[in-house]
């Protein structure tokens, strides 16, 4: 059977709430599995789409990271667009008034610290707040839903933020369906909520077994390589270590011009070697308004599908901050959910201080680590809340 998403299944079996006024979170990455944008596709097929919300990156997905969202108006519809990843995240009461259905449809990149997962969380709580029904259709994770694949380390809530608000681990191998039945059982938001599931896929599946075509869902996963390194080389952004933002090789590929490419890519291999292939690649990187080439490896993973992302990144930091003791810096990384842009790392790890740990030596550095990246409690926590066998 060929993979069809929630919208794909809306669009066949039309519901009572079809002529019911309508407001949807989505973007232009939301598309049918015949490549039609979702909210085009609705519009198409007579739904009173009445008003266009949209997350982190603007409508289009082309919004640089953490960048300010305005409020606009939507091209293909016609219908304002309301920024939540703006001057505020959650819609307000009067955004609502005249709304009776919350649609939501965004893909997802299988990683806490990606916003659209807490975009979806501020919309289930403001429709629990305003009693408003929502509904929302399913996508696959592209990281698949083996939940032995999943990684920590779990969230402190005490440092929440809009790159991790709620508990869970960094890596979670779960559709946002399952996560908004999760949350909106365990936060006791208690919201009139109904996922319309995909169909046609497996926990097993990542990417590349959907035989459709890649879309970004923002401006800097270009590709399926990239979502899949992301949740480990995103920890890289709390430093001085570029991750090729505005190259062809953003998240496949760290740099700096300080970086020791042959101690890299002979301590890396060695550790890293059943997992990662690691090869030179100097790129122009643009810091501070100048472009520069660069060096820095590429990084191909050997097997996908066990692939332990969060752990083989972590390492890869670990490695770079020890063999360039005078040159690495940890750095602040300003977004609009963050304007000051301190404790990056903390917030992306989801627990405090955790600059502190990478001080301690590799061995007991390793011992630790193992120690947080287990999340055996989320998976039994989760099971409940799975759709898809």
């Amino acid at each position: 059977m060929p993979l069809q998403f929630g919208i794909d299944i809306l669009l066949k079996n039309e519901p009572n709430w079809k002529k019911d006024r309508i407001g949807m979170l989505t973007n232009d990455a939301a598309k049918t599995n015949k490549g039609i944008i979702s909210r085009l596709a609705l519009k198409e097929a007579g739904y009173n789409l009445i008003k266009i919300f949209s997350p982190e990156h603007g409508i289009k997905t082309i919004g640089a990271d953490g960048a300010f969202m305005k409020n606009s108006l939507d091209e293909i519809t016609g219908l304002p667009i309301i920024s939540l990843y703006g001057e505020k995240f959650m819609p307000s009461e009067n955004d609502l008034a005249d709304i009776d259905i919350m649609l939501f449809d965004i893909p997802d990149a299988g990683t806490r610290f990606y916003t659209y997962l807490w975009s979806m969380t501020y919309w289930i709580e403001a429709a629990a707040k305003m009693n408003k029904k929502i509904i929302i259709l399913d996508r696959p994770n592209p990281l698949g839903g083996n939940q032995s694949m999943s990684e920590g380390p779990m969230l402190d809530e005490n440092i929440s933020s809009f790159i991790g608000r709620l508990n869970m681990p960094v890596k979670h191998q779960c559709t946002l369906g399952e996560l908004a039945l999760y949350f909106n059982a365990t936060q006791l938001w208690n919201a009139n909520i109904n996922v319309i599931a995909c169909e046609g896929w497996k926990r097993e599946y990542l990417f590349y077994d959907w035989f459709l075509k890649w879309v970004n869902p923002s401006p800097a996963l270009q590709n399926f390589e990239a979502s899949l390194l992301y949740p480990g080389l995103c920890f890289f952004e709390a430093t001085n270590v570029s991750v090729g933002r505005g190259t062809n090789y953003s998240f496949e590929w760290i740099g700096a011009e300080w970086l020791n490419i042959p101690a890299m890519m002979l301590v890396a291999q060695n550790i890293l070697k059943e997992d990662l292939k690691i090869e030179s690649l100097s790129l122009p990187i643009s810091i501070d308004g100048n472009t520069k080439e660069t060096k820095g490896i590429r990084i191909k993973i050997i097997e996908p599908k066990f692939y332990s992302a969060v752990i083989n990144g972590l390492i890869l930091l670990k490695l770079v901050k020890d063999i360039h003791p005078k040159a690495f810096k940890w750095m602040p990384y300003k977004t609009n959910a963050n304007p000051t842009g301190e404790n990056h790392l903390s917030l992306l790890l989801g627990i405090p201080n955790a600059e502190a740990i990478f001080d301690l030596p590799l061995q007991q550095w390793l011992q630790k680590m193992s120690v947080l990246i287990k999340v055996e409690r989320w998976k039994k926590e989760i099971e409940t809340y799975l759709l898809y066998n």
